[in-house]
Formats: C-alpha cells, sequence, structure tokens
C-alpha cells in the first residue's frame, strides 16, 4: 500500500469502516485475511471499464446481492448509532435484479429505494459510494426526526 492510499481520509470514515466490516462478515473461509480495505471494497468500484464489461441486461449473482445487502446493512448501522433505534434493513431482489431495498425503523420506513440493473451495482469510487450512503442516511435520519412517535415503536 503506498503512502497515499494510507494517507486517504476517506479510509477513516464510519462509513467505510462499518462497510469494510460488513464485508469481512461475509467472508465464511477467511479469503480477507490480510487485505486492504480498499481491496476489501473493490468490488464496489464500477469504472467505465468495468461497465462496459457487464451486459446490459443480466442476473445478478449471488456475490453481487451479498454486495447490495451489504452496502444496506452498514447504512443500517449508522442509523442506529445515530439515533440509538434499531433499523432493520430489507433487501428483495427479483432473479433478474430488480427490486427494493428498505429500512424500517419501529414501524416508520425511514429508507425505500427502487433497485435496477442490480448485476451492475456499484459507484464510480469510494467517495461516491461514501456520498450516496450519506445522501440515504440523512434523508433517514430526517424521517426519523419528522415521526419519532412511529420510529420509537
Amino acid at each position: 500500500m503506498t503512502e497515499a492510499v494510507a494517507a486517504d481520509p476517506i479510509l477513516d470514515t464510519d462509513f467505510i469502516k462499518e462497510m469494510a466490516r460488513q464485508m469481512r462478515a461475509l467472508d465464511t473461509y477467511g479469503t480477507y485475511q490480510g487485505w486492504s480495505v480498499e481491496k476489501i471494497l473493490d468490488p464496489y468500484i464500477m469504472t467505465k471499464e468495468r461497465k462496459a464489461e457487464i451486459p446490459l441486461v443480466g442476473d445478478p449473482d449471488d456475490t453481487t446481492i451479498a454486495r447490495v445487502k451489504a452496502f444496506y446493512n452498514a447504512i443500517s448501522v449508522l442509523i442506529e448509532k445515530e439515533c440509538k433505534l434499531l433499523a432493520v434493513p430489507l433487501v428483495h431482489l427479483t432473479h433478474e435484479g430488480f427490486g427494493r431495498a428498505l429500512i424500517t425503523v419501529g414501524k416508520l420506513v425511514a429508507v425505500d429505494r427502487t433497485l435496477r440493473d442490480v448485476h451492475r451495482f456499484g459507484f464510480a469510487s469510494l467517495s461516491k459510494m461514501k456520498d450516496e450512503a450519506d445522501k440515504i442516511l440523512g434523508i433517514a435520519i430526517e424521517r426519523i426526526g419528522q415521526y419519532p412517535d412511529v420510529a420509537g415503536l
């Protein structure tokens, strides 16, 4: 690992740390043992070249579905840290890669995202992934603040 990569401040953010934790939790065979955070999160980086290699229409494999679930699990953990209430993620996908991601807090649906083309799920960079997660997290926290009675059930 170069010094420039090691000094990248995004690696010290709560979201990136939680994403690495979520991905390591999926690693039942210890494959990620000794891997850097960048290498573990590399499958989330969908450059133009990588997208060009993936067909426009396709079915997501189990690994890709697990990565999508890990993304929303990480957001759920951050919601719990922020508001001290249990956040439950639910990702439901068809075999074709279409579906929904929900995160409920109490009886409140704090996050409701439509998912399309999950076989191409990814972000241009770790920074873009964190920005998207921050946007979702901000909306969820705002909703919980608007409806605290429903979220507290």
